[in-house]
């Protein structure tokens, strides 16, 4: 025999409640390519624009040297990696604000 009460779409569902998440690990990707490649890179062609040639080498030392300063915790280069991605939620902060959320 068949039931026939209605049962829950568990797929649909359970796609609902993930979709929130998987827009903010979207968000966060992004701004995880974009704090730790993209903005040492800009950084880098800036610098060389008005500062001259990076002293230790081009842009892959650069990142290479970049990458050093990560892993021994610089707050620094901590900052430049995920600067992208807090100025991102700050912006979605001010957003909800004028829209009265």
């Amino acid at each position: 025999m068949e039931s026939t009460a209605s049962e829950p779409d568990l797929p649909e569902d359970l796609d609902a409640a993930t979709h929130p998440v998987r827009r903010e690990l979207l968000i966060a990707l992004i701004g995880a390519v974009a704090g730790f490649i993209v903005a040492p890179l800009v950084i880098y062609s800036v610098g060389h624009a008005f500062l001259g040639p990076y002293n230790r080498g081009g842009a892959g030392k650069l990142l290479s040297d970049f990458m050093s300063g990560l892993a021994h915790g610089s707050p620094i280069f901590w900052s430049v990696a995920l600067g992208p991605y807090v100025m991102t939620l700050l912006a979605r902060l001010l957003y909800a604000q004028v829209r009265g959320r």
